[in-house]
């Protein structure tokens, strides 16, 4: 009887600590950062190209140094929602048409993207892979000194993304980042003035975003 009611003890011991043992466990996978904010300075490379209507040619969109600024929302511990904002000025020329290089100015790109994310855990060391969609809306124009005025359609397109972080400690990090925007825009330039026309463009402007930073978990 003393023995029977000994192993009885044994494994009701051995129960509980199991049982507190998977709630800890538990608790663990559920305390991870739901937010993070990542610092980054980007370079933008258009990998650009057009098809213009008269007078031919093609377009060269000159590359950017910027900041950047995301915002990422972890569902779970793997899963997230990221959040791109930054703005990009680009010098812009029609080059190689029946009237020669043709100067179009500057003009202000803004394009917010949204991306799905996985992230790798385990390590110090965590890639990620994305995928999502961007918006991008033109301004500030400067038509430069042969348009009378130049005009860019908004666009919306994809974007993937590859990066890595770089744990430092469990709550900053470093970040190395790339993006490939697919991004197409008509353009309209009313060079009545200059050329005696309107001409329309479709560009695609397509950059590779390369990026490094800092980050931090909240």
């Amino acid at each position: 009887m003393k023995k029977t009611m000994l192993i009885t003890l044994v494994l009701l011991l051995g129960l509980v600590n199991f049982t507190f043992a998977q709630e800890e466990s538990d608790a663990a996978k559920s305390e991870f950062s739901k937010w993070q904010i990542r610092f980054r300075g980007i370079v933008v490379t258009p990998d650009e190209s057009a098809t213009i209507e008269a007078i031919g040619g093609d377009v060269d969109i000159s590359t950017a140094f910027v900041p950047e600024f995301d915002f990422t929302y972890f569902f779970t511990e793997n899963w997230s929602a990221e959040l791109i904002l930054a703005t990009t000025k680009h010098d812009v020329k029609a080059i190689s048409t029946a009237a020669g290089d043709i100067d179009l100015g500057e003009v202000w790109l803004l394009p917010p993207t949204l991306l799905g994310q996985y992230h790798f855990t385990g390590g110090k060391l965590v890639p990620y892979v994305g995928a999502g969609i961007n918006l991008t809306l033109f301004y500030g124009v400067d038509e430069g000194p042969v348009a009378d005025d130049v005009s860019y359609d908004a666009a919306i397109g994809f974007a993937l993304q590859g990066g890595l972080d770089y744990m430092l400690n469990d709550k900053w990090f470093l970040n190395v980042d790339v993006k490939k925007i697919f991004l197409n825009t008509n353009a309209e330039v009313d060079a009545t003035t200059a050329l005696g026309a309107t001409v329309n463009a479709d560009v695609d402007i397509n950059p590779w975003v390369f990026g490094f930073g800092v980050g931090v978990k909240l």
